[in-house]
């Protein structure tokens, strides 16, 4: 099916205006996600879109496709991959280097600030370097709508013992998922973000991890009953190009390219880090918010810690990355008032500053605990 689907869409957009028409040189960029056109994703991309043609006269012609018209995520990707798309955002990073799930390990960041510290770091941009050996150019990442919760029906997460059995949907592609949530004692269940609301709303799982975002785009708050705002990961938001179309660039629309590149996905985080608290306050007036306690988070924490023994056991990356991409999280101060907000009321009870000013709320502290973890593992 999926083969059938990709020699249909080529054979459409080879119908279409060629990537490269004349002797001008004009370029056409066609763009996919799953995401719908409100979401902060898209939306950045139409500030791409806007911004590209602008600066590069019209020689580069931008064609985006939102709301998943084009397909899931995967075949989006792999429409990229042999060239008959040329970008998309989503989760099929994987695709591009093993590495980026280091960013969806449970608690790797403590909130927003560290989150983005890390997807502008140079250690980012180094995995994103790897994905030209699988065919895909990387201008620039963001961060993937923010951080994630839980919401289930019929059963309230308080507790990490509310998990106990419960079939939460995680997405298809992200492995980092299934072993999260089998660590909290949930029977995870993978399932397509487009088919969410129907298997919650026929009981094929009783609750799903989602950004908020996620939760308030796609209308599932209307077949939820609770959500816990437990942060408990966040994800990388890589722009995936076709590298061979790229590479057809002249120099300059390769710079200008790349500089919107990075503009865009940088608006795109301030859109999602602006919205989260907003969406949040919406989703309370549909299902009951629930804040888990310091205690609660702590235990979640513990619970997950096998999750990164498995993925470096396994040979998918190692400890020295791991620790690498804590010291990029924490490198560089970032203000971002949207972090304080929200962490006042997830994490109440730890000291943390933001921009040199002190306030009386908590981060969970991975970095440390990551630390003290590496100090007790037995050596190889």
């Amino acid at each position: 099916m999926k083969r059938r689907f990709l020699t249909a869409l080529f054979a459409a957009l080879l119908a279409g205006p060629l990537t490269a028409i004349g002797g001008d040189e004009a370029f056409l960029f066609r763009y996919a996600n799953a995401q719908n056109p409100n979401d902060p994703r898209s939306a950045s991309m139409d500030f791409f879109k806007t911004e590209l043609e602008r600066r590069t006269g019209g020689r580069i012609k931008v064609e985006n496709y939102f709301g998943g018209i084009l397909g899931t995520e995967r075949e989006i990707a792999d429409a990229v991959a042999i060239g008959a798309l040329q970008g998309t955002r989503g989760g099929m990073f994987e695709d591009a280097s093993i590495k980026f799930n280091i960013v969806l390990l449970p608690y790797l960041v403590a909130g927003w600030d560290e989150a983005i510290c890390l997807a502008r770091s140079s250690w980012m941009m180094g995995v994103a370097a790897e994905g030209r050996k699988k065919g895909f150019h990387i201008p620039a990442i963001g961060i993937s709508q923010g951080f994630r919760a839980h919401g289930s029906k019929k059963r309230a997460i308080r507790t990490v013992a509310d998990f106990d059995g419960l079939k939460i949907r995680v997405p298809n592609a992200q492995e980092v998922f299934h072993r999260m949530e089998n660590a909290l004692g949930a029977n995870p269940q993978g399932i397509a973000q487009s088919e969410t609301y129907s298997g919650l709303r026929t009981g094929v799982v009783d609750g799903t991890t989602a950004p908020p975002s996620d939760l308030w785009d796609r209308r599932q708050y209307e077949v939820l009953d609770f959500v816990t705002i437990d942060t408990h990961a966040t994800g990388p938001d890589p722009l995936m190009v076709n590298l061979a179309w790229y590479q057809r660039l002249p120099a300059n629309l390769q710079a200008t390219f790349d500089e919107v590149a990075r503009e865009a996905l940088e608006h795109s985080d301030e859109l999602y880090s602006a919205s989260e608290e907003k969406i949040i306050a919406e989703l309370a007036a549909h299902v009951e918010i629930i804040y888990p306690t310091p205690e609660v988070r702590a235990e979640m924490r513990e619970r997950t810690r096998p999750v990164y023994d498995f993925f470096v056991n396994r040979g998918d990356f190692t400890w020295a990355d791991i620790d690498a991409a804590v010291a990029a999280s924490e490198s560089c101060q970032i203000s971002n008032p949207h972090d304080s907000s929200l962490e006042a009321e997830t994490r109440p009870s730890q000291p943390v500053t933001l921009s040199g000013a002190t306030s009386e709320v908590a981060q969970p502290s991975c970095s440390y605990e990551l630390v003290e973890r590496r100090r007790q593992r037995p050596p190889k």
